[in-house]
């Protein structure tokens, strides 16, 4: 029952709507099968399925607005699950800044689902873990790793008429491979859309390189260097960046694209030229729902446009105050890039270091996006065009706005996971000036 036909949902949902004496009411049905499996010191931890669906209503009395969540589905778990949310929204106060329900939309179907995806079996996951597994253990290698994927449904409906459904899948592999003696790390992660692109035992001789190449790093002085990122070591600072592009924070005066006397940035230069960040619903390899969560459609849409700020977020209620046109919250973040992939950026760096991942990320200043975090998994020393060796890891600060007014190429784009399960990216491997470590972490 966790996956429900568009039919079914819609039965359902037309149910609800009906039920309620609101004003106004939406409710959403959401259900998924999730399966997993994790991996460590070379053996099979946990692994397991599980399957929900959950209903979720709002209601609201003028501005008094109320929810309620059940997983019953059942003509009485209906009607209980609506007056719970009449009875919360009787009781609520009047919340000023409360929006009526969006009107009937037309919404145009992505891509989100991939049937290679959804017919995983447990026995697809036992096959990637002891893939993972055997090549360590035959070079010695212990291998620690994590494997989701999953098939949900999204329904919605609202007493205006507005409807939605869609089904997806998702699916997220990572693994870190160390040395016996724990003095080298590697790292390999893949987000797919198609289960059949992945073969992880091929993969999984990136993260085991990488292990080997790490062991016995040597401390480098901390400073500024040219450094190149590969695609989730770039992918942690960018995303953290994208939750400044809302137009009220930056109105307000609480994010680096406020302008001194009131305003925002939008329109202005504030990257390099060549950084060019959209969002697109229905790109090819990164595929989003054509909705955001108050069932705004989504467009494509350009954010960072020649290194000027193309469009800001502006929220319903925010978008009346300011007499401008709302916009959907984006479900995916894809750069621009060029054609090279991080093997043929090393190869043109004359000196630099090599950064696999970056994590633990914190802000430091939201006024300038200054972020601190730490290197992980594999961090090198270039020369002349190749790796020369392994240096310890480091504590950088660093604003991704400022690194990426300091790029020297871009590489091609390649699908990663973001900050959420269901946010995905496409993110080139990039090289960098002047990129500041400012301590050695003697973690590996």
């Amino acid at each position: 029952m966790s996956i429900l036909t568009e039919a079914q949902a819609k039965a359902i949902l037309d149910k609800v709507i009906a039920l309620s004496k609101a004003d106004e009411c939406t409710a959403s049905l959401t259900g998924s099968v999730e399966g997993n499996i994790r991996f460590a010191l070379n053996n099979v931890s946990t692994s397991g399925i599980v399957s929900d669906t959950s209903l979720n209503v709002s209601v609201a009395f003028g501005k008094r607005v109320g929810m309620a969540s059940i997983n019953e589905l059942d003509d009485a778990a209906l009607e209980r699950v609506v007056h719970r949310a009449e009875d919360l929204a009787r009781l609520a106060p009047e919340n000023p800044e409360h929006m009526p329900v969006i009107d009937k939309q037309a919404y145009t179907p992505s891509a989100t689902f991939s049937a290679s995806t959804a017919a995983i079996t447990p026995e697809f996951r036992a096959q990637v873990a002891a893939d993972s597994i055997g090549p360590c253990k035959a070079e010695k290698l212990i291998a620690a790793g994590f494997l989701e994927d999953g098939q949900s449904f999204v329904a919605f409906a609202n007493s205006k008429g507005n409807f939605g459904y869609q089904q997806a899948t998702a699916f997220n592999y990572t693994c870190t491979v160390r040395t016996e003696n724990g003095r080298g790390s590697g790292w390999v992660g893949r987000n797919l859309k198609d289960a059949a692109d992945f073969k992880a035992d091929q993969d999984i001789r990136t993260a085991m390189r990488k292990a080997v190449a790490s062991a016995e790093a040597k401390a480098l002085e901390p400073g500024k260097y040219t450094v190149i990122l590969e695609p989730a070591a770039a992918a942690g600072l960018i995303s953290f960046m994208m939750n400044f592009f809302d137009a009220r924070s930056a109105d307000e005066g609480r994010s680096f694209l406020s302008k001194k006397g009131g305003g925002n940035k939008l329109g202005e230069q504030v990257y390099d030229p060549r950084v060019h960040l959209f969002s697109d619903p229905w790109h090819p390899d990164a595929p989003v729902m054509p909705w955001d969560g108050e069932g705004l459609p989504r467009e494509r849409m350009d954010i960072i446009k020649d290194g000027k700020i193309a469009n800001l977020q502006y929220s319903r209620y925010w978008a009346q105050k300011q007499g401008k046109k709302p916009t959907a919250r984006p479900g995916n973040l894809l750069m621009g890039g060029g054609s090279k992939s991080t093997a043929e950026l090393v190869a043109g760096t004359q000196r630099g270091i090599l950064l696999t991942r970056t994590w633990y990320i914190r802000m430091v200043d939201p006024q300038t996006v200054l972020l601190t975090g730490l290197t992980r998994d594999g961090t090198f020393y270039i020369e002349n065009g190749k790796i020369k060796h392994p240096v310890k890891n480091f504590r950088f600060n660093e604003s991704p706005v400022i690194m990426l007014n300091n790029i020297d190429e871009l590489g091609k784009p390649v699908r990663v996971a973001g900050d959420e399960s269901s946010f995905v990216m496409m993110i080139p491997p990039m090289r960098l000036r002047d990129f500041t470590f400012t301590s050695l972490s003697d973690a590996v």
